[in-house]
C-alpha cells in the first residue's frame, strides 16, 4: 500500500473521472498536476474554454471536481481548479483560437521575434496584427504555425486601439 505515494489519485484517474463532466459544462482539462510532496498534498486541475474562465466557472468546476473526486478512496489533499497562466505557451490550434485578440510574443523558428495581436486562425496560419511604420498604422501578417517555435500571451496594462482590435477580428468588448 505504501507504493501509492500518499494515496492520492493519479493524473490519469483525475482526467478520466472529470473529463466528461467538464466537457459537458463546456470546458477542457488542459492539465492535471498531482503534488504529493506539497504540504498539504495538492491536486491542481487546469481548465480552459473559449472565452476563458471567470470566477463563477471556477466555482462550478471546483464543485463538480470535488463531488466526483470525493468518490475516490484517497488520502486528504487540497483541490485547486484554475485557468492556465498568462505565461503558458500557446501550443495548439485551440490555444491560438482562444487567444485571438490578445497581444503575443512569437519566437519564430529562424530565431527572430514578432510581437503583435493575434488575429484569426485560418488552417495552418494565424493572422498577427503588427505595427506598420512609426505613424501607428497596423497591418496583418500571416504566420505559418509551423514556423512558430514559441508563442506567449503578453500582459497588457492599457487598452488596445480600436483599429488594432478590428484587424484582429475583435470588437472592443471581447478582450
Amino acid at each position: 500500500m505504501a507504493e501509492r505515494s500518499a494515496g492520492l489519485p493519479s493524473q490519469r484517474q483525475v482526467i478520466e473521472l472529470l473529463d466528461g463532466e467538464f466537457a459537458r459544462a463546456g470546458y477542457d482539462i488542459e492539465d492535471v498536476v498531482v503534488d504529493a510532496g506539497a504540504r498539504p498534498p495538492r491536486v491542481t486541475v487546469v481548465a480552459d474554454a473559449d472565452g476563458g474562465l471567470d470566477l463563477d466557472a471556477v466555482a462550478e468546476l471546483s464543485r463538480i471536481a470535488s463531488t466526483l473526486l470525493d468518490e475516490l478512496d484517497s488520502a486528504p489533499y487540497v483541490l485547486e481548479v484554475t485557468s492556465p497562466g498568462v505565461d503558458r505557451p500557446l501550443t495548439t490550434d485551440k490555444h491560438f483560437r482562444r487567444a485571438q485578440g490578445r497581444r503575443v510574443e512569437l519566437t519564430l523558428s529562424d530565431g527572430s521575434t514578432l510581437t503583435g495581436r493575434l488575429g484569426e486562425l485560418r488552417g495552418t496560419t494565424v493572422a498577427v496584427v503588427v505595427k506598420d511604420g512609426a505613424r501607428g498604422a497596423f497591418t496583418l501578417r500571416d504566420v505559418d504555425l509551423d514556423s512558430i517555435a514559441k508563442a506567449v500571451v503578453q500582459v497588457e496594462f492599457s487598452p488596445p486601439s480600436p483599429r488594432e482590435l478590428e484587424l484582429a477580428g475583435q470588437t472592443g468588448g471581447e478582450t
